[in-house]
């Protein structure tokens, strides 16, 4: 796709978002979309105070504004992008998913006010990384409204999930454009491997289920290397929680993707508490990635809608 979109809501977090997208239109030569969706309150303001259109007309002149400033960010961060804006009245997950039909990726900040009150923080994040048609990327720093780091490598999280192998792919691509090294870093569960132990009387060795894991990881990896030779990659293999992993690497990453669901280590990733402690404790962006046959259902689901309709 040749467009990027970034949702917009007067908060630094955004601002921070918009500033990330702009970076990364200017590398690609896209162009940057920057939507802000908004919802007029049937109820709940007095209406002595003010009328349903004066109220609707507040909110647009305020979304407006917060989009020529998130512009400006953009422009003066990344000089010469081309920067397009959208004001929409609606709710912000629907505008989001309809967004992402046609772009590329769409980048949204950690923490947001207004249209975005709550974004990737809860059932929004959760919604738009299950059923958006492209990448989401959330873009965080090391402390909420800080600027996401320029510096260090991309971290993916590799199973050898559909999905997994969608997040290499984008990866190595972020890397080959910001001109960084990758990490591709798979971690299985020793907590199941020592109850497996108890209660079959085995010998299981976890180094040689390493042993295994990184040969696994080498091979999948190695079709990505042949792409991109000039992506320096390191290959980590670790036993724990996938999650902890990928915070303490996240340290000193300028990137983190993963694929929006999983096998093994990185079973049900964006989908339970492993994307909630990513998504809100993820001291660099983090990039969720669909698989080619996730996205072939979304598509399918989005096309029965539109019959239906």
């Amino acid at each position: 796709m040749s467009k990027i979109v970034a949702g917009v809501d007067g908060s630094p977090s955004a601002v921070n978002a918009a500033v990330w997208a702009a970076t990364e239109a200017a590398q690609r030569r896209e162009t940057l979309r920057l939507v802000h969706a908004f919802v007029v309150p049937v109820h709940g303001y007095p209406g002595f105070l003010t009328t349903f259109p004066e109220l609707r007309e507040g909110l647009r002149h305020q979304g407006r504004t917060w989009l020529d400033e998130a512009k400006a960010a953009a422009e003066q961060a990344a000089p010469g992008v081309e920067v397009e804006t959208e004001l929409v009245e609606g709710e912000a997950i629907a505008t989001l998913l309809h967004e992402s039909r046609q772009a590329r990726a769409v980048v949204l900040g950690s923490r947001g006010l207004g249209g975005f009150t709550g974004m990737l923080v809860g059932s929004v994040a959760v919604g738009l990384a299950a059923h958006g048609h492209s990448p989401v990327i959330v873009v965080r720093g090391p402390r909420p409204d800080d600027a996401p780091p320029t510096e260090g490598p991309v971290v993916v999280g590799v199973d050898t999930s559909d999905a997994s192998n969608a997040a290499l792919s984008f990866a190595f691509e972020e890397a080959a454009i910001r001109g960084v090294g990758v990490v591709a870093l798979h971690t299985w569960n020793d907590v199941t491997l020592e109850a497996t132990v108890r209660m079959y009387p085995l010998t299981v060795d976890p180094a040689d289920i390493d042993a295994e894991a990184k040969a696994v990881l080498d091979t999948q990896v190695a079709v990505w290397q042949e792409k991109y030779p000039d992506v320096p990659v390191e290959t980590v293999v670790t036993r724990g929680r996938p999650v902890r992993t990928l915070l303490e690497r996240g340290e000193h990453a300028q990137l983190i993707v993963v694929g929006s669901r999983g096998r093994g280590g990185f079973k049900g990733m964006l989908l339970g508490s492993t994307s909630q402690a990513l998504v809100t404790h993820a001291p660099c962006p983090v990039a969720v990635v669909r698989g080619d046959g996730e996205q072939a259902g979304v598509v399918a689901q989005a096309r029965q809608g539109d019959e239906v309709s």
